[in-house]
This record gives C-alpha cells, structure tokens and sequence, in this order.
C-alpha cells in the first residue's frame, strides 16, 4: 500500500502588520513548524500607493534568526548593531538575534507608488546556539546560487539541495529554495530531509490529483518521494530541513527553548534594557499585554 506524500494542507490566513496585509502561514494550529522553520509570512503582492509601505517600528528578537526575501519592491533594515540595509528582489537578508537584537524594517522614503511582496521567515536556533551573540548578513541575488533540473529555474537561498549549497551561514541542516516552474512542467523534491514543505507563492500546483493555488502549503511525508506538477505557469518556495532539537516556546518575538528565558526578555524589554536601533531609537513597538 503507497503512503501518499501529502501529510498535511495548510493554508495561509490573512492579517495585517502595522497595516500592512499579509498571509501567515507557519506557525498554524495544524503544524508549528517544518525543521527549523518555525515562521512563514507572505507580504503582498500589493500595489502601493504614493506615501504608502512597510512601517515597522524597533522592536526586540531572541533565539531565532530572521530570513527576509523579497520578490518586488524594496525594505531598509537599520538594527542595534548599526546595520543600514536596502532589502531588494532576488537578496537575503539572515540576522541571527541570538541572545538579543533590535531591528526595524521600513519602506524607504520617498515613497513612490510601487509594489511590495516578498517572505518573511524565522528559523529556530539550535539550543546551543539560542544565547550567541547577535549577527547580521546580507547576501546579494547574484551571490546566490542558481540551477536549473529540467524545466524548473532554481535558486538555492539558504543551506542545500538541488545539488549545490548558499553561501549563507546556517546552524542546522536545512533548505531554502525559490523555485520557478513552467506550465505542463514537473519536478521531484528533494528527499534527504526528514521534514519537507512546498509553499505556493503564483501559479498552481498539482500533486496525487490535489491542487494547490497561491497561500497553500503543502507539509510533505518523510522519506516519500513526491513530484509536482505545475498546472500553471508557478513560483513554489522548497523548504525544510532536520527536526529541530526539542521544543520552543514563542511569545511575541521571542523564541526559547527555556520559558523562563523569555519572561526575562519581556521584561528586559518592558524595561528598556534591550539595546537601541542608532538612528532610529525614538519609538518602538510595545510589549503586547
């Protein structure tokens, strides 16, 4: 009897961040997370109008590193290290919080009209890692590698698969891929990762007769192999990677495997003790009670 390579269908549900309308994917109640990969939100497509974008305030992380991907428009990061950095199509954006980072993520003025759309993502740190100290990395699209297998375009943002490997510094096994694939074209996901999940971002997918429109995930079967379809012309983000070493508790922006430690981030940052954004150390987003 065959196991189907479908474990699970998510879909995304809609909310808004400062205002700005997203789709949350991960975490859901039907699943947490997918190795490390404990946050997945999809921003847009939006059309902007003149004035308008992306307004987040400083605000705190702890035990995770965030993983920021844009299709369209353009982010500038400014974070308690004096990092200054235009997101745009195609680059990464890792910054490891570790034991505790400030960031702020905007639309650069002057806003004109445009569009924005893009993923946000969060990987859990391994427990030996959840207290280092806080980095930051941009890598440029042109430093990322890029494959095609058959008549899919693959770019391999994070970790490895498909053969090659990012340059992007990762503390656990995992894969991060941005995959375009044609109508009437199929392609086999990798399988040397115990948790695997296919993520709709345009087009459709087919997969043992079940289909899948932009907002969908599928969470895959380990060690099954599993070949999708595109019914139309798609854009699928691949992703996954080993089960992650215990369990982690969220609150807010704060990730831990302890919960004690995240009540001592609420308080640091209730208190002010986190450290603050040069350039950008007026406001800030409050601890939500």
């Amino acid at each position: 009897m065959s196991t189907s390579a479908i474990l699970l269908t998510i879909d995304g549900h809609a909310r808004r961040i400062d205002g700005f309308p997203i789709r949350r994917v991960l975490p859901s109640v039907a699943r947490r997370l997918v190795g490390p990969f404990l946050f997945f939100d999809h921003m847009g497509p939006h059309d902007l109008a003149p004035g308008e974008g992306i307004n987040v305030r400083p605000h705190p992380h702890i035990g995770l590193a965030t993983v920021t991907y844009l299709f369209d428009g353009e982010i500038h990061h400014q974070d308690s290290l004096d990092n200054h950095q235009m997101i745009r199509p195609g680059d990464i954006n890792w910054m490891t919080a570790g034991g505790g980072i400030v960031h702020s993520e905007r639309t650069p003025a002057p806003r004109a009209s445009g569009k924005l759309h893009g993923l946000q993502l969060w990987v859990a740190l391994p427990k030996e890692h959840e207290e280092r100290a806080p980095d930051f990395r941009h890598h440029p699209g042109a430093s990322l590698p890029s494959i095609r297998v058959g008549a899919a375009q693959i770019r391999v943002l994070a970790g490895s698969c498909f053969g090659r490997t990012s340059p992007v510094e990762t503390l656990s096994p995992l894969f991060y891929a941005d995959v375009v694939l044609p109508a009437g074209a199929s392609l086999e996901v990798p399988d040397e990762y115990e948790e695997r999940a296919i993520y709709v971002v345009e087009g459709e997918l087919e997969l043992e007769g079940a289909r899948a429109e932009p907002g969908r995930m599928w969470i895959l079967a380990p060690g099954v192999h599993a070949e999708i379809h595109a019914t139309r012309n798609a854009r699928l983000m691949a992703l996954g990677g080993a089960r992650l070493d215990g369990e982690r508790h969220i609150y807010w922006n704060f990730v831990s495997s302890s919960l004690e430690r995240i009540e001592r981030a609420k308080r640091d940052w209730r208190e002010g003790r986190f450290p603050k954004v040069p350039g950008d150390d007026v406001e800030f987003i409050p601890l939500p009670e």
